[in-house]
C-alpha cells in the first residue's frame, strides 16, 4: 500500500527533530487531558449517586450512624457527615480547651466549612491540566506550523524554484501541525467547561447537605424544606461519638 507524503507517517519519517518534539509534546497533552477528562467524569458520575443519597436515604435513617453508612465512603458528602459528628463529639467532650469560647454551633460550623473548602480543593484536581492544555496547545501547534512554513522557504530557497513539489511537503507538515493543536485544545476546553458545571452543582449540594447538617447537630433535626413532610422524621444525634 502505497503511504501518502503528506500524511502523518510521512511526517514523522521526515520531519527533524522539532517537528517530532512538537508532535510528541501534542500527543503527550492529548494523553494527559483525555485521562483527566475521563477520570473526572466518572467521579462525577458516583457523585451524583452519594449527592442522591445525601438528599434522600440519609435523612430517611433512624440514627447517625446508620445515615452515614447510607452515604458510602470515600466521597466529600460522607467526610462532612463525619466531619459533623465528630466536631460535635469533641466539643462536648473536651472540656477546658480554648474551642470552648466558641458555641457548638460555631465551631460545628467551621468544621463544616473546612470540610467543604477540602471537598473543594479535591474536585478541583486535574482541572489545571485541562486548562492548561485547552490555552497552550493551539500554539504548541502554532509553533510546528511556523517551523513547517520555514521549511517551505528553506525548499524554495535552495531549489530556486517555488514548485509545487518542493513545498507540498513542508506546508503539508505546517497545516498538520495546525490540525494537531486544535484537536487537543478543542475537547480540553468542552471538557473544562462541563467539569466546571459538574463541580459546581456537586458544591452547590454539598452546601445543601452542610447547611442540613449544621441544623441537625445543632438542633436535633434538619431544617425543614417545605415541600419535605420528612423534617418532622429527622435523624438523631444519639450515635454522634461513634462516628
Amino acid at each position: 500500500m502505497e503511504v501518502s507524503p503528506y500524511g502523518l507517517q510521512s511526517l514523522w519519517s521526515q520531519g527533524d527533530i522539532i517537528t517530532k518534539g512538537v508532535a510528541v509534546l501534542l500527543v503527550a497533552m492529548s494523553i494527559a487531558s483525555w485521562y483527566v477528562m475521563l477520570s473526572k467524569a466518572i467521579q462525577t458520575f458516583r457523585l451524583r449517586s452519594s449527592a442522591a443519597a445525601a438528599g434522600h436515604a440519609f435523612w430517611d435513617t433512624t440514627s447517625l450512624a446508620q445515615g452515614v453508612a447510607t452515604l458510602g465512603r470515600d466521597n466529600p458528602f460522607s467526610d462532612l457527615a463525619r466531619a459533623g459528628a465528630n466536631a460535635m463529639s469533641h466539643h462536648s467532650t473536651h472540656k477546658g480547651h480554648l474551642h470552648d469560647q466558641l458555641s457548638a454551633s460555631d465551631w460545628v460550623t467551621l468544621s463544616l466549612r473546612q470540610a467543604i473548602d477540602e471537598a473543594a480543593a479535591k474536585l478541583q484536581t486535574g482541572m489545571a491540566v485541562l486548562a492548561s492544555v485547552g490555552s497552550t496547545a493551539p500554539f504548541v501547534g502554532l509553533f510546528g506550523t511556523v517551523w513547517g512554513i520555514y521549511h517551505a522557504l528553506v525548499a524554495i530557497g535552495t531549489s530556486g524554484q517555488a514548485s509545487i513539489d518542493k513545498v507540498a511537503g513542508p506546508v503539508g507538515e505546517s497545516l498538520i501541525m495546525t490540525a494537531l493543536g486544535l484537536a487537543v485544545a478543542i475537547p480540553a476546553t468542552f471538557g473544562y467547561n462541563a467539569l466546571v458545571r459538574g463541580n459546581k452543582s456537586t458544591l452547590a449540594k454539598l452546601n445543601k447537605f452542610g447547611f442540613d447538617l449544621h441544623a441537625l447537630f445543632v438542633t436535633g433535626s434538619r431544617a425543614a424544606t417545605g415541600d419535605d413532610d420528612r423534617s418532622n422524621k429527622k435523624t438523631t444525634l444519639t450515635a454522634v461519638g461513634g462516628i
